[in-house]
């Protein structure tokens, strides 16, 4: 078993990196090559703005690297619970944001040759209680009339033809896609630089002063100046951007991946191929890989903690939960163990914007992969002067009380969302 993210070792290794010293004045800075930033680099570099990207480690380290390989449509709540709290309007604002986000991806691939095996697959919400099925059902009545009429409400006897488990119904969101992460974020440095943008890995941005318009960051490796500073670093949000970090709530997010299976084994696992996620609380994603592998993750553990022995432990949690859902997988063999950390907000709705003097995306929760590269792209307009398009403008994104960054109270959170999950 390799303790190492399966998009990582199975993409090429980015290699269009500045290899000089960190150093000139810029348009903007991007700090993060994950989706955002390396999105938003793109797009301003295309309008020939002089742009850096500066990254602590290497192009998709981060969560762009280390998720379940998911482009779906739709919000991280119901559409019902995101109406009641956002109100109608904005509900259906975001949820389409998610929706054109998929289609920049797709529209994005195809522009700039980028080989990483999209595909419109669908998305199965998967009921795993009686009672879960009639939640996904009084979602899908008024998702369906007011804003996606591209979904379907499935029965236990449909899918059948879908996945080779019991479940008691589904919603099925045919908009959703996957990819290969890997490849996707390497393709996208790639046309980044070759548009233009400069991008720096290994370059950790340790201070930052302003004035006036004038930013100045620094690094290990030098130091830049620029006009405009994106902040696009999610989860690894460091210490010297206090702001975010009391807003971003950090959570390990944990994933195997089996090895390849045979034509026999998927028929009897995952004949759909399509993306599929649990009602639980603590729940479960998975998919199928290009090259056949079935990628099976979820909250394993409540810690925001991922190295290889954090990582293992939570490994062995999710086998056994791949062994619960699918027991005709029981004994079969994992390949890749790997986590990262999911930025996750209080409300669990992203937040993109301008806050003292620099630009923001952030606060995904588990929805970044196809998110991200769309606010990267508008905020990267907003810097341009363009029409600004941001669905999350004018949200309020209130400090979380007695946080600082370190989320000491997971372990807590964990053990309530497990008792819901005993009674509900």
């Amino acid at each position: 078993m390799k303790f190492v993210s399966y998009w990582h070792d199975t993409a090429p290794v980015f290699s269009g990196g500045a290899q000089g010293p960190v150093e000139g004045h810029y348009d903007a800075a991007i700090i993060g090559a994950g989706f955002t930033g390396l999105a938003a680099a793109r797009q301003l570099a295309k309008a020939g703005a002089k742009v850096a990207v500066l990254e602590a480690e290497r192009v998709g380290w981060g969560a762009s690297g280390r998720n379940g390989g998911h482009l779906n449509n739709g919000l991280a709540h119901s559409y019902l619970s995101a109406k009641a709290e956002l109100g109608k309007e904005r509900a259906i604002a975001l949820y389409r944001a998610l929706d054109d986000s998929v289609d920049t991806i797709e529209a994005l691939v195809a522009e700039e040759g980028i080989d990483c095996n999209f595909r419109r697959a669908g998305k199965l919400k998967l009921a795993s209680k009686p009672q879960h099925f009639e939640a996904i059902a009084r979602n899908f009545e008024a998702l369906h009339a007011e804003v996606d009429p591209d979904t379907e409400l499935l029965s236990a006897a449909d899918l059948k033809s879908e996945i080779g488990s019991p479940f008691h119904g589904a919603m099925l969101s045919k908009k959703s896609a996957m990819m290969h992460m890997g490849r996707y974020v390497a393709g996208l440095a790639t046309a980044a630089a070759r548009h233009g943008a400069v991008i720096h890995e290994n370059a950790a941005v340790t201070d930052r002063k302003q004035a006036g318009n004038r930013h100045e960051l620094t690094t290990p490796r030098g130091r830049i100046s620029a006009d405009n500073v994106l902040v696009a670093t999610g989860a690894y949000t460091t210490p010297n951007f206090s702001y975010f970090r009391r807003r971003i709530i950090s959570v390990g997010s944990f994933i195997i991946a089996t090895r390849p299976l045979s034509d026999a084994e998927i028929a009897a696992t995952m004949p759909g191929n399509r993306t599929c996620v649990t009602s639980m609380n603590i729940g479960n994603y998975f998919r199928l890989s290009p090259d056949r592998r079935l990628i099976f993750g979820g909250r394993a553990r409540f810690s925001a903690t991922s190295d290889q022995r954090s990582d293992a432990r939570s490994g062995q949690i999710l086998q056994a939960g791949l062994a619960g859902i699918f027991p005709q997988l029981a004994k079969v063999e994992i390949d890749y163990c790997w986590g990262g950390l999911v930025d996750m907000t209080k409300d669990r709705f992203p937040r993109a914007g301008y806050h003292d003097g620099v630009w923001y995306a952030m606060g995904y929760s588990g929805h970044g992969a196809q998110l991200s590269t769309h606010l990267g792209m508008i905020l990267a307009d907003a810097m341009l002067g363009r029409e600004d398009r941001n669905p999350l403008k004018g949200l309020e994104w209130p400090s979380i009380p007695g946080y600082s960054g370190k989320p000491w109270f997971l372990p807590m959170v964990g053990l309530y969302y497990k008792a819901l999950d005993r009674i509900q």
